[in-house]
């Protein structure tokens, strides 16, 4: 780095102090987080210690919206499964509807997999009554916003999965792996039938808690990612075989289920996309939330503003493509104009 360059980031210090208490994961933007010394000296264990204690004292307060029996074995678990999840009538109306849908959507390749999301904006949604039904179940709405600790809607997404569809490397969705330094939530309900060959989500269970030797491996994570002279990453941590056994964690449970069947999962547990064994479309609907962890409220939320709300897929593909015209780093990502969810991908560039 030139030493006009570092001089420059050193300078913007007040705005990387505050980025300390945000949701920022990347070790290559700040060189607070980035820091090899700091880490070495334990501040990513801290900082991702502070904002575990934050989203529990956050779910505390929106425990109401959940059954003790949920509740007991998301705590278990780090995750909470409900098969025959939509009421039969509705799961049908939903399913055809879904079906027969077209939209714009964004498409994103990593390794050999193509993902396809079509965001549930509001101008979507007129035309999915059934889709608007299930975002109003209130076991729905009171899962994903006690898992996210966040009492806010979260980005929904009809999502399709295509498994070996492009050229590349392993799809990197199948190591184990966090997401970030922080609780967060993503939830599938399955539409279709989920093969145990077709590479069924797996998640560790009790692994989103907090342990002696889960701080010992993330130090360890912290600072070879940060250590003078390394790439550095993007903080979603990947696991080998012996970091999981050197964890003590549980071996993950693959999840090969009937339709209807809904997960919810704290994804700063040891999760991943199992090896599908052949190719395979795979279509659901998908949730996320990841918010500022740090933050005090349950309910504050500037997505959930008027001119924003449901729109913000749209806006960050947007930012992703400018990225990207700018030389700068981005994921491979590309829009597809108005396709149904299953509906092969048109082949992927070699270059993008």
């Amino acid at each position: 780095m030139s030493r006009v360059r570092q001089t420059l980031r050193w300078a913007l210090l007040p705005y990387w102090l505050v980025r300390v208490f945000s949701e920022e994961k990347s070790f290559d933007a700040s060189p607070i987080l980035g820091d090899w010394r700091l880490n070495r000296r334990g501040f990513y264990v801290w900082r991702a210690r502070l904002a575990a204690r934050l989203t529990a004292w956050r779910r505390a307060r929106l425990a109401r919206l959940v059954s003790d029996e949920d509740r007991r074995a998301f705590h278990r678990d780090g995750f909470v499964a409900k098969p025959d999840f939509v009421p039969p009538a509705l799961f049908t109306a939903l399913t055809r509807e879904i079906g027969s849908f077209t939209a714009a959507a964004g498409e994103f390749k990593e390794g050999n997999a193509i993902t396809r999301r079509i965001p549930l904006t509001p101008e979507n949604l007129k035309r999915l009554p059934a889709c608007r039904a299930l975002l109003q179940l209130p076991e729905w709405r009171g899962l994903t916003r006690y898992v996210s600790s966040f009492d806010s809607d979260p980005l929904v997404f009809i999502q399709t999965i295509f498994t070996h569809a492009a050229e590349g490397q392993t799809d990197p969705q199948t190591s184990l792996h966090i997401d970030t330094f922080h609780p967060t939530m993503k939830a599938w309900l399955f539409l279709e039938d989920v093969d145990d060959a077709d590479g069924p989500f797996c998640y560790s269970p009790g692994s989103h808690r907090r342990t002696p030797r889960r701080e010992a491996w993330e130090r360890r994570k912290s600072c070879d990612a940060t250590r003078p002279g390394s790439a550095k990453k993007g903080g979603s941590f990947r696991l080998t075989k012996s970091d999981l056994a050197r964890i003590g964690a549980a071996k993950p449970r693959r999840f090969p289920v009937p339709a209807n069947t809904l997960v919810v999962a704290d994804t700063h547990g040891f999760h991943a996309r199992c090896l599908s064994q052949r190719p395979s479309v795979r279509v659901e609907i998908w949730a996320y939330s990841r918010r500022n962890p740090f933050s005090l409220w349950t309910r504050f939320d500037p997505a959930a503003l008027p001119l924003f709300k449901g729109r913000a897929a749209p806006i960050g593909w947007w930012f992703m493509e400018l990225r990207r015209r700018l030389g700068m780093p981005a994921p491979q990502f590309r829009r597809a104009p108005r396709v149904r969810p299953a509906a092969p991908p048109e082949p992927w560039p070699s270059r993008s």
